[in-house]
């Protein structure tokens, strides 16, 4: 057998497994949208996270900690956007159940959520429904990638949804590229994570609050 037919059984194989694993995701949603019937509160429903997709759930000081000052910023009737941030939006339903909540996320396990999901991949920035253009009091946004284009990206959605308030949650490393592209400042509280992370994670916010 030739080094071409060799490549070519790969790239057989590949595709093969490929459509498994999609064959997979699709079952498993189909599952969660099941259950998720089944409930009266999709919020109940549990996601383990995918570290292929960078996806590190926050541990839950770190998501009440958030959601009381998101509460305190935009009140008890007031519009957030959570981008890449699933973790938060059990805890805002739980704790502030009137707030009214959109997440932004690649992973469509969550469109169990119903019409609260908007499908989002941070290489196309841009792409949603323009109604929700600055329709939001506050945007918590956490890239997936500690990149510059991951950041940079991310923060061209932030600042589209966004009225005013932001809540970056990013590697530490990020700092600078994250003030040259966003008006923010570095907050004294640490986001933490159920599953420990090797880099050091930081909240920025470009307004003050019980974080600073």
């Amino acid at each position: 057998m030739s080094s071409s037919d060799d490549d070519l059984d790969a790239l057989q194989l590949s595709a093969e497994a490929q459509k498994a694993l999609k064959e997979f995701y699709e079952e498993q949603n189909e599952k969660l949208l099941s259950d998720c019937d089944d409930k009266k509160d999709a919020s109940d429903l549990k996601f383990d996270e995918d570290w292929q997709l960078s996806q590190f759930w926050y541990d839950d000081e770190t998501c009440e900690r958030i959601v009381e000052c998101v509460h305190k910023t935009v009140g008890s009737n007031g519009s957030v956007a959570l981008i890449s941030c699933p973790t938060l939006y059990k805890t805002f339903k739980k704790k502030s159940p009137t707030i009214l909540i959109k997440l932004f996320e690649f992973d469509r396990r969550f469109s169990a959520y119903g019409s609260d999901y908007v499908f989002y991949d941070y290489n196309e920035p841009m792409k949603f429904d323009e109604e929700l253009l600055n329709s939001f009091d506050l945007v918590v946004v956490d890239p997936p990638f500690l990149s510059e284009e991951c950041l940079t990206k991310s923060l061209q959605t932030t600042k589209a949804l966004t009225k005013q308030h932001v809540i970056l949650c990013t590697g530490e490393i990020m700092e600078e590229i994250a003030t040259k592209l966003l008006d923010v400042h570095k907050c004294s509280f640490e986001p933490k994570h159920k599953n420990n992370l090797a880099n050091q994670f930081a909240c920025f916010t470009n307004f003050s609050s019980e974080l600073d």
